[in-house]
C-alpha cells in the first residue's frame, strides 16, 4: 500500500501544491482535510504542482473528526514542533498515514493529546519555531521511503548527455529498511 500524506486544513496553495508534487514523485496518496484556505482549483497550487497532477491520487475530507473517526484502527503518525521524540524513532508500517497541521497552528492539541505516542518532530535549534510545511513533509515523507527500501522507486539516475564513470555506477545505497 502507498505511503498516505495528510494535511490538516492546509492554509496556502503554494505548499500544497509543493506537496502534491513531492506526493506524485513517490505515489503517494494525498488527503486534504477541510476546511482548506483556498479553492482546490486555485492557479497557484497547480502552478506549484506543476505537471504532475495526472499522477496524484487526492482524497478530500469533510473535517478532522471525519478523517480520524474512519482510521481508527490506522497507523497515524502525527508531525508536530511539540512532540517528545523525532521522526527517525518512529516505525513506519506500509500503510502508515502520515499527518501535518495548518501552517499557522499545527495540528490541535486536543489532537495530539489522544495520540501522544505516535507525535514526532523533525530536530531543529530552539530558535527555530518551524520549518516550512512543504519542507516537513519532504522530510518525513523520504524517511518513510528510506525504511521501506525506496520500494517501487527508481534509486539512480542517467545523465542527459554523457556518461558516468563506471567507478561510480554502483550506489551506496544497500537497500532495506531500518
Amino acid at each position: 500500500m502507498p505511503l498516505n500524506i495528510v494535511l490538516f486544513e492546509p492554509e496556502i496553495p503554494q505548499n500544497t501544491g509543493n506537496i502534491a508534487r513531492t506526493c506524485a514523485a513517490l505515489n503517494a496518496h494525498l488527503h486534504l482535510v477541510h476546511p482548506l484556505g483556498f479553492s482546490i482549483d486555485d492557479r497557484q497550487l497547480k502552478r506549484a504542482g506543476l505537471d504532475y497532477w495526472h499522477l496524484l491520487s487526492i482524497r478530500q475530507w469533510k473535517s478532522i473528526d471525519e478523517f480520524l473517526g474512519v482510521h481508527t484502527c490506522s497507523d497515524l503518525w502525527f508531525f508536530t514542533t511539540k512532540a517528545p521524540r523525532i521522526y527517525c524513532e518512529a516505525p513506519f508500517t506500509n500503510d502508515a498515514f502520515l499527518i501535518f497541521g495548518k501552517e499557522s497552528a499545527g495540528i490541535p492539541e486536543t489532537v495530539l493529546t489522544r495520540y501522544p505516542r505516535q507525535c514526532v518532530r523533525i530536530p531543529m535549534i530552539d530558535e527555530a519555531r518551524s520549518l516550512n510545511l512543504s519542507n516537513t513533509v519532504a522530510i518525513a515523507a523520504y524517511e518513510y521511503e528510506r525504511q521501506h527500501g525506496f520500494s517501487g522507486l527508481q534509486i539512480t539516475g542517467q545523465l542527459h548527455t554523457l556518461t558516468w564513470p563506471e567507478t561510480v555506477q554502483t550506489t551506496f545505497y544497500q537497500g532495506g529498511g531500518s
